[in-house]
């Protein structure tokens, strides 16, 4: 959520900022257009409000000297019991304009960082480095390397759950349980992040402190008759832990890793990666949470996309990462890196972990806080990013590893989680 007192003091600026979204920003320009009228209006009330209670005041005071005196007070009773119910009134009408003005306000996006690049959508990102040589000989396609090997069963999944669903046998499955095994170890043991195991529902305040609410609604799996979701990503409700709760600033940073299947309709996404495991509606990730103090969020963003890195570097997995335009960057995000992976299969660059600073935005709307020096509530920063998307790694090695035989090489640092185990091949 933005900022009230800079949405009614910095209102100009924040308007030039959030226009830098582009056209994807009309639905919410028109949320901030309401925003102003109604702000408006709850300062006109307020200033009614106070004409009222002024003229309350006096009318008391009247009241009080004439049956002090003796005096017939009727009059004044009678004005004094209009006065209260103008007041009560209005009252309600300001408490209604409230709950509007605060609905409004969760519609309306984070605004870009001034650091985050121009631009109105992916073909204005820009390429910050690159690490490994990516191979470029002929190689299958991740589902046919892994339905010749016996490892991957796309008609299985079709079949259990529908389109977009998959299902991993033998090696398959094992290497995408080491892979989650590899990632949390690194993270715990390396990277000082607190592990935790979370649940993968949530309800709809806890995902409407992380922004998926309301806006998102259309790709969120919901259980019939009740208000609750399944996640999406652990983002949800490992941020959420700490909802509604002031931490001691000396307790910042807070770190937490977490693996969690994740779910999405992908509502938007029709004809898009229909085959293969890219895009599909039950997948696996490891997530990286950090809760930081404001002014530190940049530089903790630089770190968390290193701990990312980390992994592709462990799995000897080429990839590049993108600073994403401001045309790009999600509903929440303040800033996003973007981690591409090398599919040889595609000869191109895909996205594999996105790392974003939300800034203040989910600590507003999730209500976390801590006491600065001075002791008074903050709204926390808070940043994500996915460590790794297990999936697509999987695809990944799978494509990276392929050797002339139809075998699969398995990364060093992957070996020792699959009982010392060098290549997947057929029996």
């Amino acid at each position: 959520m933005i900022d009230r007192k800079a949405f009614r003091t910095d209102f100009d600026a924040m308007q030039t900022a959030l226009s830098r979204r582009g056209e994807g920003v009309v639905d919410a320009g028109s949320a901030w257009s309401r925003a102003k009228a109604l702000d408006v209006r709850q300062r006109e009330l307020k200033g009614e409000l106070e004409v009222l209670q002024s003229e309350r005041n006096r009318v008391s005071k009247v009241i009080g000297q004439k049956k002090g005196s003796g005096a017939d007070a009727s009059e004044e009773m009678a004005l004094m019991g209009e006065v209260s119910r103008q007041v009560k009134g209005l009252d309600a009408t300001a408490k209604e304009a409230e709950t509007e003005f605060s609905n409004i306000l969760l519609e309306i996006p984070n605004l870009p960082h001034d650091s985050v690049p121009d631009g109105s959508d992916e073909a204005a990102n820009v390429e910050l480095r690159k690490w490994g040589t990516p191979r470029e000989d002929e190689v299958p396609a991740h589902w046919d390397i892994g339905e010749a090997l016996g490892i991957l069963d796309f008609e299985a999944g079709a079949t259990l759950a529908g389109s977009r669903f998959s299902v991993l046998r033998g090696m398959g499955a094992r290497l995408e349980r080491a892979l989650m095994q590899l990632m949390l170890d690194m993270h715990a043991d390396k990277h000082g992040y607190e592990e935790v195991w979370v649940p993968a529902i949530a309800n709809r305040k806890t995902m409407t402190g992380t922004g998926q609410l309301p806006k998102f609604e259309d790709d969120l799996y919901k259980l019939e008759g009740e208000e609750l979701f399944l996640i999406p990503t652990a983002e949800v409700p490992v941020t959420n832990l700490y909802q509604d709760q002031i931490l001691d600033g000396a307790a910042l940073p807070i770190k937490h890793c977490a693996y969690t299947p994740c779910f999405r309709r992908e509502a938007g996404s029709a004809g898009r990666d229909v085959r293969g495991m890219i895009r599909q509606h039950q997948f696996d990730k490891v997530e990286l949470v950090q809760l930081v103090q404001p002014e530190h969020a940049l530089s903790a963003l630089h770190d968390l996309t290193a701990h990312a890195e980390a992994v592709l570097q462990a799995l000897e997995l080429p990839y590049r990462v993108v600073d994403l335009c401001a045309g790009d960057i999600g509903f929440s995000a303040q800033k996003t890196f973007d981690l591409e992976v090398w599919l040889p299969s595609q000869g191109i660059y895909r996205e594999i972990s996105s790392c974003s600073s939300f800034g203040q935005f989910q600590g507003r709307r999730a209500n976390i806080r801590f006491r600065g020096e001075d002791g008074k509530p903050v709204a926390v920063a808070t940043l994500n990013g996915s460590g790794l998307a297990i999936g697509r790694t999987l695809v990944a090695v799978l494509e990276n590893g392929w050797q002339a035989d139809g075998s699969v090489k398995i990364p060093v640092a992957l070996q020792s989680y699959l009982g010392g185990r060098e290549i997947i091949a057929n029996a």
